[in-house]
């Protein structure tokens, strides 16, 4: 059985289930040869812009069939009809989760929601997770304030577009690991968290600017994290996945 994390909402998930590695790479032999070489210690691959621009569904396809789950990470922010419709290919892909923009809004995310669900059903699937992209990790405040004129104080404008995303029926939010106690504290019922800006302490930060460790983003309630360049750089990424994994195991005890 697995353990619970110290977040109230958080999902009984084991360490594998909980870790998501960024396939942000460039050739699809790359990728799928990660997949081979993590599927047994991970639960999901991200597909982003990168990937998914390069290859199409068809590295969705490739990963599956290759025994890996799928999160797609291409953030959906258009009209309402239009992200409905990229939804229901999205189901139909057989992807485990996809993310929206919540900036896009109530209806936006709505269609997103409603889409996903009635897809899973005309085609007897499990509806993917779909989660809403609150403010993107590589932002701080002066970036908020100062580019986009939100006068909003950050952490209170990640709580009120998760908020948004609860109305919209959407499952959660992807959010910065300074957010996940926050969120916790603040909404109510079932809020899928999951965190990118997760940087294990013998790795670089990079572009990213509000980041935990992965074992601080755990013990803080998150569901799921995403790695990418700490084990893709890695000359032993199966080793670098197992010390991540191995502090996961710490922080839920």
């Amino acid at each position: 059985m697995s353990k619970k994390t110290s977040g109230a909402g958080a999902r009984i998930l084991s360490p594998r289930e909980r870790l998501v590695i960024a396939l942000d790479v460039d050739s699809a032999d790359e990728a799928l040869g990660i997949v081979n070489e993590l599927r047994d210690a991970t639960g999901l691959f991200k597909v982003g812009h990168q990937l998914f621009t390069a290859f199409g569904p068809d590295i969705v396809r490739k990963i599956i069939d290759r025994g890996g789950k799928v999160f797609l990470d291409l953030k959906y922010h258009d009209i309402p009809n239009t992200v409905a419709k990229a939804s229901a290919e999205a189901v139909k892909l057989g992807v485990s989760i996809f993310n929206v923009h919540s900036l896009g809004g109530l209806d936006m995310m709505r269609a997103a929601a409603e889409a996903a669900h009635e897809a899973a059903a005309k085609h007897g699937v499990n509806a993917p997770d779909v989660l809403a992209v609150t403010v993107l990790t590589s932002m701080d405040q002066d970036t908020l304030s100062k580019e986009l004129k939100i006068t909003r104080a950050l952490p209170r404008m990640v709580l009120h577009l998760a908020k948004l995303a609860q109305r919209a029926g959407l499952s959660g939010v992807v959010a910065s690991p300074q957010e996940i106690k926050m969120l916790r504290r603040s909404t109510r019922g079932p809020l899928v968290i999951l965190t990118p800006g997760v940087r294990p302490h013998w790795a670089a930060k990079d572009d990213q600017k509000r980041i935990l460790t992965p074992g601080e983003a755990v013990a803080c309630g998150c569901d799921y994290i995403v790695v990418g360049r700490p084990v893709l750089k890695s000359a032993d990424r199966k080793d670098a996945v197992m010390k991540i994994l191995d502090e996961i195991s710490a922080a839920i005890g």
